[in-house]
């Protein structure tokens, strides 16, 4: 059993971080009753978080690399419990949304290292088994995130989903300086500053202007000026590292289409698969009137079938073409979305989420674990930070800009559906229905016009919420074929890419021989 305590230090680190990405969001009403959070507030208390672990992730693990993975782990997981605590401590919404920017420096340090470390402790088919967990972890822990946030804000208060992390935290860091070791020293390399300021004002320009879209619509002129700052400094950091000799990212990567599919099926999974949460979760609180527990409980079949399959397949998986099943898994999740979508109608209950969630969880149990292990493929072991911080950062990027994007779609049919039904404000009244006041609205209603108000958010919110998971939905089936493509193997199927099976020890072999690194 000894052997297993490095998989089992670095699954409780994802399984932490990964969860606080959605466990806030069943406490969003209760945030606005409690501390009397805006509707940009409660972007911001998700957003913080999730922007400041996408956009630190590539920076923070390429100086892992340097410094060694181990000792950057052991960082974030005290890092991640501080802020944890200022989080739960948090006397209004400002202090909130700041301490959880902080969470989210910690949680990049844990989540820049996970691959690295894995890589280090198992090779062979223990490799495969330690993948498979880490997948099934990592595949749930999102859908887990709003059940255990439900059962703590409705139990006891929202500030316990903060408060669990620091025992948690003290268990991890205990495993970490007994049962992991860096197998690589550190380097003495200089770190690339340059990319990293330019990589991330790019990501937190690019976050900032979908979220004030959100707010103040796309005719707003800072919406496009933060968008043209994003794109100028995209390519300033495409500058700096064809220029810097120990780069925050190797642009020789790039060039390899195969690794172009992986940041892309890291980007476009958590977008099509999680992001659309936060919105079911305000309609089946503020419309339908359900808890924050019950609200969250219906995430059980994604997380359980997550879990089983990439438990229960992870070996397997790990010697299959990478290729079909990336794909096959986006596709699932796509399908998985389009069927949510297609259940959901005028007088529709809970239930009609859990079919479409179960079919998203077969996806994500399939693409996760083996996302690792292929990212990792393309790489030098010395190098392990930089590949894993770079599919990590799409991956996160990917649920902020689909929080964002889906809350457009969202508001935008939603006040689309109150207009046609003439209710006076559509737009604000759409915009607070997207942040989860509902109630709010019901509450401040007279009393003859508070049924006719009930029909309407009723209506439009189910409206809203099939646009979202239909966006969700063809996302994921688009990145599905463009995988596909992009993966296929050299020679229609010659060589390494025509077998049906691959060594554990090296994907890439599975769709053809990866691009040499520029640094290896």
């Amino acid at each position: 059993m000894r052997k297993w305590l490095p998989l089992l230090t670095v699954c409780l680190g994802t399984f932490m971080l990964l969860i606080d990405v959605t466990i806030v969001n069943v406490a969003l009403p209760d945030l606005v009753t409690d501390l009397g959070a805006s509707l940009s507030a409660l972007q911001w208390v998700i957003d913080a978080y999730a922007l400041s672990l996408a956009a630190l992730l590539l920076g923070v693990g390429s100086i892992a690399d340097i410094v060694g993975h181990r000792r950057m782990y052991i960082a974030g997981l005290g890092l991640f419990a501080v802020s944890s605590l200022l989080c739960g401590l948090a006397p209004g919404p400002g202090t909130l949304v700041a301490a959880r920017a902080v969470q989210g420096v910690g949680a990049a340090a844990m989540f820049a290292t996970t691959f690295a470390l894995l890589n280090s402790s198992y090779t062979g088919r223990d490799r495969g088994t330690a993948y498979g967990v880490w997948g099934a972890v990592s595949g749930a822990s999102s859908a887990i995130g709003p059940i255990l946030g439900g059962l703590l804000t409705e139990g006891v208060s929202w500030r316990w989903i903060f408060f669990v992390n620091l025992p948690v935290s003290v268990i991890a860091i205990g495993l970490c300086l007994t049962a992991l070791s860096d197998t690589h020293p550190p380097r003495r390399v200089r770190v690339d500053l340059g990319g990293i300021a330019t990589f991330t004002g790019a990501a937190g320009a690019l976050t900032y202007a979908l979220i004030r879209a959100n707010e103040d619509g796309w005719s707003d002129a800072v919406v496009w000026s933060l968008l043209a700052a994003s794109a100028v400094l995209l390519a300033g950091f495409v500058a700096v590292e064809a220029r810097v000799r120990e780069p925050l990212f190797d642009l020789a990567l790039l060039r390899d289409r195969r690794f172009v599919a992986v940041l892309l099926t890291g980007l476009l999974l958590t977008f099509a698969a999680f992001a659309a949460f936060t919105y079911s979760s305000i309609w089946l609180q503020s419309v339908l009137g359900m808890g924050p527990l019950g609200a969250g409980l219906t995430g059980i079949p994604l997380s359980v079938a997550a879990f089983a399959v990439s438990a229960g397949l992870g070996r397997i998986l790990h010697e299959r073409r990478p290729d079909r099943v990336i794909s096959l898994g986006l596709l699932l999740i796509g399908l998985g979305a389009l069927l949510v979508a297609a259940l959901v109608h005028g007088s529709a209950r809970w239930p009609a989420l859990l079919p479409g969630f179960a079919v998203i969880g077969l996806g994500v149990g399939l693409v996760i674990p083996i996302l690792g292990s292929v990212s990792m493929s393309f790489v030098p072991p010395q190098r392990g930070g930089m590949a894993a911080g770079a599919v990590n950062t799409a991956r996160q990027l990917g649920y902020a800009i689909g929080i964002a994007v889906l809350g457009n779609v969202f508001a935008a049919r939603a006040h689309a559906i109150l207009a046609e039904r003439d209710v006076p404000a559509a737009a604000q009244v759409a915009h607070t229905v997207a942040g989860g006041g509902s109630r709010q609205l019901l509450g401040a209603s007279e009393p003859t016009a508070r049924q006719a108000l009930d029909g309407a958010l009723h209506a439009a919110s189910v409206g809203a919420l099939q646009m979202t998971f239909v966006v969700a939905g063809t996302v994921g089936v688009v990145a599905s074929l463009a995988v596909a493509y992009l993966m296929r193997p050299h020679g229609g199927g010659g060589g390494g890419g025509g077998a049906g099976s691959v060594p554990a020890q090296d994907h890439a072999a599975a769709i053809g021989p990866a691009a040499t690194p520029a640094t290896s």
